[in-house]
């Protein structure tokens, strides 16, 4: 059983991950984790103090936990960026200081990092608003380059088509085909069970547009990722040329190394230290955009676009049979995750949320309870409380 730690500050009450009923547990485990989480409240997504929420947390887990492996995410500067249109001296000086956090945090902490940029943002060029469809169009709030059409009508083809001519549409491809292009590229890859969910096609912007669906609630975003089909990595452990590679090298070492893998969300290559290396991050025409297929690939080492896929009509699926009710719209621990079998301890820490607990097999995790910016708090989770 997974434990769910909810701190809002003046609370804290622990849960079941999955059926989210509340549960009382005294393991020592436990009560040290609550302890690092009443001495970090998390600043708010749009603070400065984000990211150094991330290094501190994760400082105080080491001290109380000793792991072998560290998951970070530091995602304040792709949320600032996203939703305001800084000065560009202003943008730099956030990436810089993300790095400029995480070799602190190296520093510190002494263990061998892997550095891993999502690439940089553009300015949103224009959006396409799907929101009177005939049939039905999901972009998640987070996606910007991808968009699910359900039941088109003929009209509402010949609306994509316009927009494709526009040049605001790169291309529209059919579920099969979408299947298909992923098999050639990984003939054993996982579909979803659920797949009749998936959309009919999916559209896919240019670069510098984005969809603008009913499903839609953030805020217009201001900048949107690059179709970042290379993505920046920094490390010592070996030569590396694809994002799906960095679990293997990340596991082979770990006999020798204590490691942190960490990410940098918004951030691209110019940011990073000379000897760095570009990894694909994605085959053909696809590029993960930061969110659940970027760290399901990372983490899986393979993959993983129909694990979520883009467009997919998650409210379709059974209410009696959902679980995970802290988890978003995640419905069960994804398998053969980076730490998920290791005999190491492990934790993750970071403010992308949802993700840090789903994504990465760690045996403690920690990260912000936000949702749409808002802050709610911190969760902590204990998936493996034996190795303490």
């Amino acid at each position: 059983m997974s434990l769910a730690i909810i701190d809002a500050r003046e609370w804290q009450n622990q849960f079941d991950l999955e059926t989210g009923q509340k549960q009382e547990d005294t393991h020592p485990v436990i009560d040290m984790v609550s302890k690092v989480l009443s001495w970090n409240h998390y600043p708010g997504d749009m603070d400065e103090m984000a990211n150094q929420w991330v290094s501190r947390t994760a400082l105080d887990l080491i001290e109380k936990y000793e792991p072998h492996l560290v998951c970070l995410s530091y995602v304040q500067q792709f949320f600032a960026n996203r939703h305001f249109a800084y000065p560009k001296e202003t943008q730099d000086k956030m990436s810089g200081t993300a790095m400029e956090e995480a070799r602190k945090f190296i520093a510190l902490s002494g263990y061998t990092p892997v550095i891993v940029g999502t690439g940089g943002l553009i300015p949103l060029q224009g959006e396409m608003n799907l929101s009177g469809l005939d049939g039905l169009a999901i972009s998640s709030n987070w996606s910007a380059r991808y968009c699910g059409i359900h039941w088109p009508s003929k009209a509402d083809m010949e609306l994509l088509d316009s927009f494709k001519h526009l040049g605001r549409i790169e291309r529209i491809v059919s579920r099969q085909e979408w299947i298909d292009f992923f098999k050639t590229a990984q003939p054993d890859l996982a579909i979803h069970k659920d797949s009749d969910l998936m959309p009919d096609f999916l559209a896919v912007a240019k670069q510098g547009f984005s969809f603008k669906t009913v499903g839609t609630t953030l805020r217009k975003p201001v900048n949107i990722p690059e179709n970042n089909f290379k993505v920046p990595v920094y490390s010592t452990l070996g030569s590396i040329d694809d994002l799906r590679q960095i679990r293997t090298m990340i596991r082979s070492n770990l006999d020798h190394h204590k490691i942190a893998l960490i990410l940098v969300e918004g951030v691209g290559r110019q940011f990073f230290p000379d000897n760095s290396i570009m990894c694909s991050n994605g085959p053909g025409w696809f590029c993960n955009e930061p969110g659940d297929s970027f760290y399901l690939t990372l983490s899986t080492g393979r993959h993983q676009p129909f694990a979520y896929p883009a467009g997919f009509r998650s409210f379709d699926l059974d209410a009696e049979t959902i679980k995970f009710p802290f988890s978003g719209y995640m419905t069960s621990i994804p398998e053969n995750t980076l730490a998920l079998d290791l005999p190491f301890k492990s934790i993750a820490v970071g403010n992308r949320s949802m993700f840090m607990h789903m994504m990465f097999g760690v045996d403690i995790s920690i990260e912000c309870f936000a949702r749409n910016l808002f802050n709610q708090g911190c969760m902590a989770v204990v998936h493996n409380k034996d190795k303490y």
